[in-house]
């Protein structure tokens, strides 16, 4: 198991800080979720960078919860209930996507919102090059990446209840507002010379055209639970970035794995991809227009300036809340070392943009 892996896959006892009322828990448990019966036990997942998740275990059935971490929180942040709403909605559409049980909207219960989703056994690949499987295997879990985002952009939001999650067109003007103005409004967290070039470099570089879908805003591999045999996507995890936005956006952030250095999140930078089996960064674009049913994504080089560029401002919002001591993560101190170097292949990828 590789360094990333151990240190954020599977369950620990819970960190002081984060532990729960179980008394108050189970309670509500017993009032809001059909089928559950105790005793519980409660343990917390390793990985995480915002919101404190944990596994719940009973003798029946292990679930999920997921809450707003502690402390001030910025305008935005930390949505749990955001979460529970797309991914009642995902499910209504067929998506892969974890069954929500319930939510809790008043914080006396254990301090503040959280819902609860069922536990979804399966594979995690915290590695892109996903180390230990045959060739044919790595290409048929990366094609299935592909399909289930390609499916993710393709779903009908009114239809699946979502109409109301976001607001369509515009896209990149309230994405490059939103994530500028809280990297601007964390003086904990201080400044970067890159990003503030990219605060300038972006609103006056954005390409023509709109498109609105559901977007995940964090697809990546580790983002996702395969079938435990099978090149299958079961789940996608972690959606509290997920909104209505611009899906060829969503899908350069997946595909900026392409050009990510792997200790900074799941990359393929500097890997043998052609050895390995993976699919070029050309073939892995052409297979997700083939199946949206568009010939080019001329915009593609800005979509990805501008992800690297996010990607930035949320280990800068990470890096604020270390410093404010309400990062959830134990991770989350090592993982904000790498923002200058992050926030530096964000502008080098804004100077290549035609």
């Amino acid at each position: 198991m590789t360094a990333v892996a151990d240190a954020n896959s599977g369950t620990t006892a819970v960190r002081a800080g984060y532990v729960l009322d179980k008394a108050a828990l189970d309670g509500w448990m017993r009032a809001h979720v059909d089928g559950y019966a105790g005793p519980l036990s409660i343990e917390q997942f390793k990985g995480g960078q915002s919101n404190p998740t944990y596994k719940l275990v009973t003798p029946g059935q292990a679930y999920v919860l997921r809450k707003q971490p502690a402390g001030p929180l910025l305008k935005g942040a930390h949505a749990v209930d955001r979460e529970a709403k797309v991914l009642t909605g995902l499910a209504k559409a067929g998506f892969p996507a974890a069954r929500v049980r319930g939510l809790c909207i008043d914080p006396s219960v254990l301090g503040t919102l959280f819902y609860v989703m069922d536990m979804v056994e399966g594979r995690i690949f915290w590695d892109a090059t996903i180390p230990g499987v045959p060739n044919a295997e790595r290409a048929a879990l990366f094609d299935a990446m592909n399909a289930t985002i390609a499916q993710l952009h393709g779903i009908d939001y009114e239809a699946a209840g979502l109409g109301d999650y976001g607001r369509p067109g515009n896209y990149f003007v309230r994405q490059i507002g939103r994530w500028s103005q809280q990297y601007l409004e964390d003086p904990d967290a201080g400044r970067d010379p890159n990003m503030d070039r990219l605060v300038e470099w972006l609103p006056h570089n954005i390409p023509p055209g709109d498109e609105t879908s559901i977007v995940h805003g964090d697809f990546r591999i580790d983002n996702m639970i395969f079938h435990p045999t099978e090149p299958r996507v079961l789940a996608v995890l972690d959606w509290e970035l997920s909104t209505l936005g611009h899906p060829g956006a969503d899908f350069a952030y997946h595909a900026m794995m392409y050009r990510m250095p792997p200790h900074i999140v799941a990359g393929l930078g500097g890997a043998d991809i052609a050895t390995l089996g993976i699919p070029n960064e050309e073939d892995y674009l052409a297979a997700y227009c083939g199946r949206r049913g568009i010939d080019v994504m001329p915009g593609y080089t800005f979509y990805l300036a501008f992800n690297f560029f996010r990607l930035a401002a949320i280990f800068h919002g990470i890096r604020g809340r270390v410093i404010r001591g309400t990062a959830s993560s134990a991770q989350a101190r090592d993982r904000v070392k790498v923002l200058p170097q992050l926030a530096e292949l964000a502008w080098l990828q804004a100077k290549s943009v035609a």
